[in-house]
C-alpha cells in the first residue's frame, strides 16, 4: 500500500496537508486491502496492473476533492447512522420524469405531493440522454453526464438533489451497469474504428466467437431478438448485445472501462444521488462456456465498485437489480456489495397468492428466503416498470406438489384475463404461443380487478378490488425493509393502451402500466366518494401507522402459522415491538383461531392498528374479505 499512497501523494502534492485530503486518506488506508484485492482478483494477471491501480486510485482521488462540501456532510451523517435505511420512517416511491410531471423542473414543483406521501426515497426511472425514438425506456444510456434534453440539465438534477435531500427524500437513480447504447461517445469511437475503444465492448470480426459463446447463453428476448449478438454492416463485425441490438455490453475484463463506469459512479454520487439502482448486474462478467448470468466475477466487480463508494462517497448506496433465481437474489446482497435489493420474489408470491387464494407458497418461500443480513433491507413491491416474471423456487413449489411449470402457465392465463373468473386485465409480455411462456405487464390497480370491475358496473366487484390493491400494499408497508410505491397506484391507475398507437412502443406491452399521470384523479384522492378517495384515504393510513411505529422498523420477520390456507400471517419485532399482521387473501369470509397470536403477543385481547377495533383472542377470529390486521397487544 505506501508505494501506491506514496505516488498518488506525490501526484496530489499542493492537496496533501488539507483536512480533504486527510480524511480521503484515512479512508483509503481503511479500504485499500478491500479495493486491491478485487482488482487483483479481475486484474492482476496483467502486466500493466500497478498502473492501472494507480490510474484508478488518482480517479477516486479526484472524484473526492470534487465532491461538494453538503455531499461530505451527509457522508459523515450516514457514517454515524449507517442504518439509517432500516427507519420506520422509510418510504419509497418510484416514476418516469416524463410522465409524472413533464421535467424536472415539474418534479421539483411535486415535492409537497411526495411529502403528503411521506416519502424518504425518490426513484426517478433513466433520464439521462438516449436513443430517439426506442430507448428501452432509457435503458440505452448515451450520456451519464447529461440529462435528457427534455426533461432538463445536469445543473437542475443536481439542484432537484439537494432540495429533495432538504426535505427529507433521498435521490434514487439507475446505474445502467451493463451497456451503454450505440450513441454513446466510447460506442461511436469504436465504430469509427478506435482500438483502444472497441476494447470498451465485445466487438468480433466474424460469428466463430459468438456462435461459442452461445452454446451456453440464455436468450433474453427470444422472440423480439433472438440471440445475444448483433451484426453491424458499418463496422463489418459483430456486438454482443444482450437485451437490445442498440445496447452494446460492456467489456469489464478490460480495467479501463471500470475505471471509466467507476468514474461515471462517483459522478452520480456528486450530483446528490444517494442511492444507485445497479440495472442488469447479473450479466456484467462474459466467460465462454458459461451462461455468462451471475458469475463469480460479478459480485467481485460489485464489491470493487462498492468500494471505491466507501472511500470517495461513502453515502452512497447500491440497490441490486438481479431479477434472477431466488438463491441468486441473495448472493447480492451484503455490506460489501448492495445494502439494498428488490423483492422480486415476494412481489411475484404476492400476485401468485392472489390468483390461487391459497397462502402455502407465499409461507412457505418467506419462511426461508426473506431473512437477509441484518445490515441490509428489502425494497419490497407490489409492482415496478418491469414485467412480472413468475420467479419463485421449482423446488419450493414441488414441495407442495405444485409444477412450476403449469403453475406459471396458470398464473399467465389468470392475469390476462384468459382463466376463467379471473378478475385481472393483464397483458401478455414476451409470450411464446409454442411453449406457453410469458410474463406479465398491467397496473396494479387492473391486475387486481379494478378495470374490469368498473367495465361490468360491479360495484361490490369494485370494492373487492380496492381491497386487493390495499391488501398488497399492506404486506410490502409492513412486512420489513423499504416499502415502494409506484406512483399512481395510491389512486387506482388503470392500463393505458394508447401505447399500442406509437411505433417506438408498440412492441412493448410494458407500456401499458407505464401512463402519464392524471392529475385530475389524483387531485380527487381527499374525496372519499371518488374511486381515488377511496383508495388515498386508507393507503395514506398505513403509511402513517407505518410512520408512526418503531416496532416496524428494520427487516425481522417471522412467518406465523395461521391454520388457515388462506391467511398469511407473519410477526413484527422489534425493541419490546410486535405487531402480528394477519392477511386474508380470499374473496371468501375466513375463519382463524388465535393460539399462535396469544402466544407471541403474550396478551388474551388484541387490537388492529389499522381500524382500532379490539377482538378477545380466546375466540376465532373472523376475517372478511380480503381483510388485513396488524394486531398489538391490548393491554
Amino acid at each position: 500500500m505506501v508505494q501506491f499512497v506514496g505516488r498518488l501523494e506525490a501526484a496530489f502534492a499542493g492537496q496533501a496537508q488539507t483536512q480533504a485530503w486527510q480524511v480521503f486518506r484515512r479512508r483509503l488506508e481503511e479500504h485499500f486491502g478491500a479495493l486491491l484485492g478485487s482488482l487483483l482478483r479481475l486484474y492482476g494477471q496483467r502486466d500493466d496492473f500497478s498502473e492501472q491501480l494507480d490510474a484508478i486510485l488518482r480517479m477516486a482521488a479526484q472524484m473526492w476533492l470534487a465532491r461538494p462540501e453538503s455531499l461530505r456532510e451527509l457522508d459523515s451523517r450516514r457514517q454515524a447512522e449507517p442504518q439509517w435505511f432500516q427507519s420506520e420512517q422509510m418510504m419509497g416511491g418510484v416514476c418516469y420524469v416524463d410522465l409524472f410531471a413533464n421535467d424536472l423542473q415539474g418534479v421539483r414543483k411535486k415535492i409537497d405531493y411526495f411529502r403528503e406521501l411521506g416519502l424518504t426515497y425518490l426513484h426517478l426511472m433513466p433520464l439521462f440522454r438516449a436513443p430517439e425514438g426506442n430507448s428501452d425506456g432509457g435503458y440505452a444510456v448515451s450520456s451519464y453526464r447529461d440529462v435528457n434534453p427534455a426533461l432538463g440539465t445536469m445543473q437542475e438534477l443536481a439542484s432537484l438533489a439537494d432540495e429533495l435531500r432538504a426535505n427529507g427524500i433521498s435521490l434514487v437513480l439507475d446505474y445502467i451497469f451493463n451497456h451503454t447504447s450505440d450513441e454513446h461517445d466510447w460506442a461511436l469511437m469504436a465504430q469509427a474504428g478506435d482500438r483502444e475503444y472497441m476494447g470498451y465492448y465485445y466487438i468480433f470480426p466474424d460469428r466463430t466467437m459468438p456462435d461459442a459463446y452461445e452454446r451456453t447463453l440464455r436468450e433474453i428476448f427470444p422472440d423480439q431478438r433472438p440471440g445475444s449478438f448483433t451484426y453491424r454492416p458499418d463496422m463489418d463485425s459483430w456486438v454482443w448485445t444482450t437485451f437490445n441490438s442498440f445496447q452494446w455490453d460492456l467489456n469489464y475484463s478490460n480495467p479501463l472501462v471500470f475505471r471509466r463506469m467507476g468514474e461515471e459512479m462517483l459522478n452520480l454520487a456528486n450530483m446528490g444521488v444517494e442511492v444507485l439502482r445497479l440495472d442488469a448486474l447479473a450479466f456484467a462478467w462474459k466467460q465462454m462456456g458459461t451462461v455468462c448470468e451471475s458469475l463469480p466475477e460479478v459480485h467481485v466487480l460489485v464489491q470493487a465498485f462498492n468500494t471505491l463508494a466507501r472511500i470517495s462517497a461513502p453515502a452512497l448506496l447500491f440497490k441490486s437489480e438481479a431479477i434472477v433465481h431466488p438463491d441468486q437474489v441473495l448472493e447480492y446482497i451484503s455490506e460489501r456489495e448492495c445494502q439494498v435489493s428488490y423483492n422480486p420474489l415476494l412481489m411475484a408470491l404476492l400476485w401468485e397468492t392472489l390468483a390461487t387464494r391459497e397462502v402455502r407458497l407465499l409461507k412457505l418461500s418467506m419462511q426461508h428466503r426473506f431473512r437477509i443480513d441484518p445490515h441490509c433491507a428489502w425494497v419490497n413491491y407490489v409492482r415496478s416498470h418491469d414485467d412480472i416474471g413468475w420467479t419463485f423456487d421449482d423446488g419450493d413449489a414441488g414441495r407442495l406438489w405444485i409444477n412450476g411449470y403449469d403453475h406459471r402457465r396458470f398464473l399467465n392465463a389468470f392475469y390476462t384475463g384468459r382463466f376463467e373468473g379471473s378478475f385481472a386485465t393483464g397483458v401478455p409480455f414476451q409470450e411464446n404461443p409454442r411453449t406457453g411462456d410469458a410474463r406479465i405487464s398491467g397496473t396494479t390497480a387492473s391486475l387486481a380487478g379494478l378495470e374490469k370491475a368498473l367495465r361490468e358496473g360491479n360495484e361490490w366487484e369494485v370494492e373487492l378490488a380496492i381491497r386487493r390493491i390495499l391488501l398488497l400494499y399492506s404486506v410490502a408497508i409492513s412486512i420489513g425493509g423499504i416499502p415502494l410505491l409506484y406512483l399512481g397506484d395510491e389512486v387506482g391507475t388503470l392500463n393505458d393502451y394508447v401505447y399500442r398507437d406509437d411505433p417506438a412502443k408498440a412492441g412493448d406491452s410494458r407500456w401499458v402500466h407505464r401512463p402519464a399521470t392524471d392529475w385530475v384523479k389524483v387531485q380527487r384522492r381527499h374525496d372519499p366518494d371518488t374511486i381515488e378517495g377511496r383508495i388515498f384515504g386508507r393507503f395514506m393510513r398505513l403509511i402513517e401507522l407505518r410512520k408512526s411505529d418503531a416496532t416496524l422498523a428494520d427487516g425481522e420477520m417471522e412467518v406465523v402459522e395461521t391454520g388457515n390456507e388462506h391467511v398469511f400471517g407473519y410477526l413484527r419485532n422489534h425493541g419490546d415491538g410486535r405487531i402480528v399482521v394477519l392477511c386474508n387473501f380470499s374473496e371468501g369470509e375466513q375463519w382463524m383461531g388465535t393460539t399462535q397470536i396469544v402466544h407471541y403477543l403474550q396478551s388474551a385481547s388484541a387490537q388492529d392498528l389499522v381500524t382500532g377495533e379490539d377482538f378477545a383472542l380466546g375466540e376465532n377470529l373472523r376475517l372478511e374479505p380480503y381483510k388485513f390486521l396488524w394486531l398489538v397487544s391490548a393491554r
